[in-house]
């Protein structure tokens, strides 16, 4: 089964095989897309709801990939109807593609490259420059903010 995201519906993606996606996904389309995707839910797409507890699940694994802040209510509960469908998560969105490897979710892609390599974010103030392993709204040590660090550019 696969997993769609409004990605798959803007790009026109196209599988033989089962789909599903969550009810949110459809607030997220205008014109055309909107109407593939009511094209698709009625020849057979399944409309999952995740449950609370892989949602949860999601939220804890984007906040130690750092990538919690990048997602959006809607791809927390994409990731967590893959997770509970055992399903291929289809998307372009990196942030998404980080945080489903990291729960072994598997992930296609569409219109863009996919992700290179999982990634655990690192947080460095813009004050006294400290890294920090998580978010936070302010340093701990100066009180300037935080900003988003690749680790692979320590």
């Amino acid at each position: 089964m696969y997993v769609l995201d409004s990605s798959a519906f803007i790009n026109e993606y196209h599988t033989t095989n089962d789909t599903a996606t969550i009810p949110m996904v459809r607030e997220e389309l205008e014109d055309e897309s909107a109407y593939r995707f009511d094209a698709m839910e009625g020849s057979g797409m399944h409309i999952h709801i995740p449950q609370d507890g892989a949602v949860e699940r999601v939220r804890r694994a984007a906040e130690e990939t750092g990538d919690l802040e990048e997602l959006s209510d809607t791809d927390v509960r994409l990731i967590a109807a893959a997770f509970e469908l055992d399903a291929r998560l289809v998307t372009d969105d990196y942030a998404m593609q980080n945080v489903a490897e990291h729960m072994d979710v598997s992930v296609e892609v569409i219109a863009q490259d996919g992700i290179a390599e999982q990634r655990d974010w690192k947080f460095q103030c813009q004050g006294c420059g400290r890294e920090f392993d998580e978010n936070k709204d302010r340093c701990p040590i100066c009180g300037s903010e935080l900003t988003r660090k690749n680790p692979s550019n320590a």
